[in-house]
């Protein structure tokens, strides 16, 4: 992807997302305008089946401290393939460990997505 994200974009990454999935998929979106776009809204309400979005609340630098404290583990990325390496890394991380990520959703903060 280069340059800003849009609804298309975001709309082929939700795709990409559910594609193989087994059962719904629950999403958890920050407020960047394009989660809120008219195009993506009607192609989750065409996906509801498949697909259910939460939304953080519009300041919450404190819902994702694992991923902070994944990415600050090591030095600092110093370029887009970089950064891009290691959330990936981080990401994999996280897909073997499904329980500590439920855990998550135990927080006070984002029980309500549980």
């Amino acid at each position: 992807m280069v340059g800003k994200m849009n609804a298309s974009q975001l709309i082929e990454f939700l795709k990409r997302l559910i594609k193989d999935a087994k059962r719904k998929v629950i999403l958890m979106l920050d407020n960047l305008w394009v989660h809120y776009a008219k195009l993506v809204k009607v192609w989750l309400t065409q996906h509801k089946e498949e697909i259910e979005v939460f939304y953080l609340p519009t300041y919450s630098p404190g819902l994702n401290p694992d991923l902070k404290t994944g990415m600050h583990s090591k030095p600092p990325a110093s370029n887009k393939k970089q950064l891009k390496t290691k959330v990936l890394s981080h990401m994999r991380i996280l897909q073997k460990q499904p329980a500590r990520v439920m855990r998550y959703f135990c927080h006070p903060k984002i029980c309500y997505a549980a």
